[in-house]
């Protein structure tokens, strides 16, 4: 249960449809005028359903691991490219590196078919009025998605900068894409976010000409939050940057196959 928005838990099936889950933000946690507790009930209840999702993000990474499947948890706000990153992605690497997709949307099945388009696996997850994907949604999906051993994974999450760096999916690494056209200053309004990721791509760099974007000052407010953040300057439509971030691919993916024969 997430105290930002009041969305429900576990409510996200994988799918090719999208299922409408409604909340009523009356009754939801952060607009109730709640006494002390009432107030105590609500967080034993959050704290519950994040441990039974720790738990659950445990089992998956020791499976994914016991096969030398390398996970990412994919996350941005709405309109970086991620799923254009993974369509670059899967066609200049995808016949190295086998990758499966979990794509993560409110609705509709538009990204997981342009995964597919790009020659890449893919299962989707409708979360309804939830913003974000949970480790439950996560194992549903991997079970229909099947990867393979020495694979890659990537779960492409709902786009939000808020409550998907609170959940663990059982991914290796989380990477956070930001662009050029979402100003620099995100780091510092969505510190949660940053700290938590391993791996930092500012994106569409190509359009750096034409918007008001100082790289220097957002990767200093991106290293203020996360001083051990990797990061790659890209731009998934022209290709600038690329070899780096399939790189650094490469390379967990080998480490994650070198633990699974392990």
């Amino acid at each position: 249960m997430c105290r930002t928005c009041g969305c429900s838990d576990g409510v996200g099936q994988p799918t090719s449809h999208a299922h409408d889950h409604t909340v009523d933000h009356d009754r939801a946690p952060g607009h109730v005028h709640a006494s002390p507790s009432a107030t105590a009930v609500v967080l034993s209840l959050e704290q519950r359903v994040l441990e039974r999702n720790d738990r659950l993000a445990a089992e998956t990474r020791r499976w994914l691991g016991a096969r030398g499947v390398l996970a990412l948890n994919l996350m941005s706000g709405p309109g970086a490219g991620k799923t254009t990153l993974l369509e670059r992605t899967l066609r200049d690497i995808g016949g190295e590196l086998e990758i499966s997709v979990i794509e993560g949307d409110q609705a509709t099945d538009h990204d997981a078919d342009r995964i597919r388009s790009a020659g890449g696996r893919a299962v989707q997850v409708n979360t309804g009025a939830g913003c974000h994907l949970d480790a439950a949604m996560v194992a549903r999906a991997l079970v229909e998605l099947g990867p393979a051993e020495g694979s890659v994974v990537v779960i492409e999450n709902v786009g939000n900068l808020v409550c998907p760096a609170l959940f663990d999916l059982g991914e290796n690494a989380k990477v956070v894409v930001t662009s050029v056209t979402d100003g620099d200053d995100k780091p510092l309004k969505y510190p949660h976010m940053f700290r938590a990721g391993d791996v930092l791509l500012v994106n569409k760099i190509d359009l750096l000409p034409y918007v008001r974007f100082d790289r220097d000052r957002c990767l200093t407010f991106a290293r203020e939050m996360n001083p051990r953040i990797c990061t790659f300057e890209v731009s998934a439509t022209r290709g600038d940057g690329l070899d780096a971030w399939y790189g650094w691919l490469r390379q967990r993916a080998a480490q994650a196959h070198r633990v699974g024969e392990g």
